[in-house]
Order: C-alpha cells, then structure tokens, then sequence
C-alpha cells in the first residue's frame, strides 16, 4: 500500500527526475507537469501522467499558481512536490495547495514564511538557542542615530540585508560610519523594487567566512533529527558551485552543538519535512544566515555519507507518518563531493542552450549521476543553466576527490558549452585539496585567471 496514492511534480530537470525515482521505489503514481518547452524532458517521459501547464516561460507554467492546482484537480492527484526553485518556498502556494485539498510536500505556509523572512527568522532562531550573527536584532528604522549606535555596537564592516532577499541580492557591504546612511537609503530603494518590501536589517560582516549547513529532516510532531553538515563554500555570486559532506577541518564538540541547536530549533516552531539552516562560520564560530525549508541542489552528498534518502523521508513524513529514524540511528561514513554542471560558457559564463548530440555520464565506484540529459535532448534557453549534478563518494576526502577527477574526466557533453573545465580546475586546485576555503575563494581566483 503506497503511502501516498499520486503526487504530482511541480517542477523539471534532474529535480524532477530526481522525485519521481523516489516515487517509483514507494510505489507511487507521479504525475509530470510540464511547459510547452520541456516536452521531451526524460522525467515527463518516465510519469505515468503528464500535463502540459502552459508556455515555455516560468512566469507561465511552472510559476502559474492556478494552471498547476487545475493539474492536480483534473489529475486527481494526493501531494504536490515543489523540488526546490520556482514555487518552492513560496508560502501563498503552499496555502493554495492545502486549502484546494492536496498535500503539500514541505513545511506549513506559517512556517515557510516564518522562515522566509530574515528578520523574524533570525529572531526564532535566537529563541531557539541556534547561534546568530551580530546584528541589529530586527529591522532598522528612520532613527538614524539609532542605525549608527547599532553599527558602532556590531563594530565595522557591517552589511545590510534586504529582510526579503536572497540569491545575493538585497545586500550591501559598508566599511565605515561615513557610508551607513546612504548604503541603507540605496537598499532599501533597491529591496522595495526587487522585493517589494523595503525593509532592512544589519549584520556584522565576517571577512573570511565558510558556508556550513546542517541538513535536518522533522515530522511536525515533535521528532527531529540532523543528518550532519556539508560545506558549500565554493560561489560565484553567491551561487554554489561545488559541495562537499562533512565540512572539513571542524571540531567534532563544535560540530554537533550547532547541530543539536538546529534539531532543538526545528521541535520550537514545529517544522515538519526536510529542511537546511545556513551557516557562516569563521573562528571556530556558527553564525546562523537563513533556513531553507525544502530539499537541496546539494541533498545527494549528504545522502552519501548517512545512507538516507531525502526524498523519500519528504514523501513519508507528508504522509504523516512520524519519523522512522532516531539520532542514535544515523551512521556518518566517508567523503563525497558534488559538482553542479552547468550549461553555460566556462569563461564568461553566459548560458549555453542548445542540441546535446553526445552525452556519456561518468561510471566507476562511488560515483553517482543525478541528471536529465540524454543524446538528443535540447537545452532551453528558459531556465535555470543546471543539467546535471556528478557525486563522487570514498572513504575518505582524499578517495571521493580522486574519484571526483576521475569521472570529471570521463564525462562527456556535446553539442553545448558546460562548466566542466572549471570543476577540473578546481578539484586540482592546492587550496581546496587542503580544505576549508572561504566563500571568498572561487571570485578571487577567477578575477586572478
């Protein structure tokens, strides 16, 4: 007996595909709702139900609140999966979703938005005990004497975030008193336009941080637990690269304090599915960021070192079934490193769309393949650029990283222009082989190439 009769998957690419195999093993029907561009994808190829939601653009198809509901009306389907992107953690969709009679596979819309917002995000996370980076403690007013007292508090640089922002955007570095006030006016005036709301907090700025985040998963009835943490301090423009589980060179006490912090977080605001807390740390210290309350790009390398399967605990825990799993019950195991392959130009990056007429993924112990592509498939020039993730896995980090090269070697894509090249780079890299570079560490090294 499955324990969701239908879900439907409001979403496309390797996500999508990535859902319905979790489907597949738990016995469920999936239905693939897709653009008029994305006909040929191979998940919509795969679904026992496909329903074309509107045209190529997101704005209408696969953002198209109203087209998807009426997929899973006609469809009769149980739960709708979001993946990550688009509708993900958009609170109003997830409302939409459960008062037209479906589950929805994530968090409450309460949460979503509790957790949306940095302020009162951050705010939580405090009331929970997750350690939090200095800051004004909720948003800045019009008192400009009250701003500047605020800054020389935290001490300089501080940055200013957009409440509302994310993917790098919304957010303002200032390096002294003599540019508070005007780089708070400018973000505000840009939040406003970008976010719609213009409301702005301060932080302090942390020179050479890492990116560090605890995967969780909770079922909304008072169990949690954490599958440990991951490193994705790789970027380029606040967008990950290449991720790695765990996080290296970490002191196991500190290691699991913040860990236990973020399960104890989850049980406070009743959060219920899979879920990340975002982390800087610099010095030995955490500092909460922001909490993704839905699957990630990078959930497979954690998948590799606990032996559990993300999705499917989505699927169950949307169910209702309480969690199966205790702390004591999770094993950590060896090394895995995930590359995020791109259909974009390896210097300028721009977005490389087209024809793949070749496509041969990488093989050999420890390495997983979680893509969408095939020979014959086009590229659209719609979407995001991802096609494809390569996760290596060994026993230790050495072993996953030479497993790494190695399928990094063997892949091949033709026809389009990927990212490839840049990963090779890197997995040669001294620095990063050593472990623990900052976020910083990828921009400087382009600048300097």
């Amino acid at each position: 007996m499955p324990i969701l009769e239908k879900v439907l998957i409001a979403n496309r690419g390797e996500i999508a595909l990535r859902i319905l195999r979790a489907c597949k093993e738990l016995d469920i029907r999936t239905i693939a709702v897709h653009s008029s561009a994305d006909t040929e994808l191979m998940h919509v190829r795969l679904a026992d139900e496909s329903v074309c939601i509107g045209p190529a653009q997101s704005k209408d198809s696969y953002l198209n609140v109203p087209a998807i509901i009426s997929a899973a009306e006609i469809t009769n389907t149980t739960a709708i999966h979001p993946g990550y992107g688009f509708l993900a953690e958009n609170a109003d969709f997830a409302d939409q979703v459960e008062k037209s009679g479906f589950v929805f596979i994530g968090p409450t819309a309460d949460t979503i938005r509790l957790m949306g917002d940095k302020v009162s995000a951050i705010q939580a996370m405090k009331a929970s005990g997750v350690p939090t980076v200095p800051g004004s403690d909720g948003p800045l007013t019009d008192d400009n004497e009250r701003t500047l007292e605020i800054a020389r508090g935290i001490g300089y640089p501080v940055i200013v975030k957009a409440a509302a922002g994310g993917g790098g955007r919304g957010m303002r570095v200032v390096h002294n008193e003599a540019a508070l006030l005007n780089s708070v006016q400018v973000t505000q005036s840009e939040a406003a336009a970008a976010f719609g709301s213009d409301v702005v907090y301060l932080e302090k700025f942390l020179q050479k941080p890492r990116h560090v985040e605890i995967q969780v998963l909770a079922d909304g009835q008072g169990n949690a637990i954490h599958l440990g943490d991951r490193d994705c301090s790789l970027q380029r423009r606040h967008q990950k690269v290449m991720e790695e589980a765990p996080a290296p060179g970490i002191p196991d006490d500190i290691r699991q304090e913040v860990a236990r912090s973020c399960v104890n977080a989850c049980i406070e605001i009743g959060y219920r599915g899979a879920g990340t807390f975002e982390f800087l740390y610099e010095d030995g210290g955490f500092y909460f960021i922001e909490m993704n309350t839905r699957v990630q790009v990078e959930h497979p390398v954690t998948e590799q070192i606990t032996g559990i399967d993300i999705v499917k605990e989505q699927l169950r825990i949307a169910a209702g079934l309480p969690l199966s799993l205790k702390q004591e019950d999770i094993r950590f195991f060896g090394h895995s490193f995930e590359c995020r392959i791109n259909a974009e130009d390896p210097k300028t990056f721009l977005p490389s769309p087209g024809h793949v007429t070749t496509f041969h993924a990488p093989g050999g112990p420890g390495i997983r393949v979680d893509s969408h592509l095939y020979d014959g498939y086009t590229v659209p020039p719609y979407y995001d650029s991802l096609i494809g993730k390569i996760i290596s896995f060994g026993e230790t980090r050495a072993v996953a990283l030479a497993r790494m090269r190695q399928a990094l070697d063997e892949l091949v894509v033709e026809g389009i222009r990927t990212n490839t090249a840049l990963h090779r780079d890197l997995v040669n890299d001294r620095a990063f082989q050593s472990g623990g570079v900052s976020i910083h560490y990828l921009e400087s090294k382009l600048q300097e190439d």
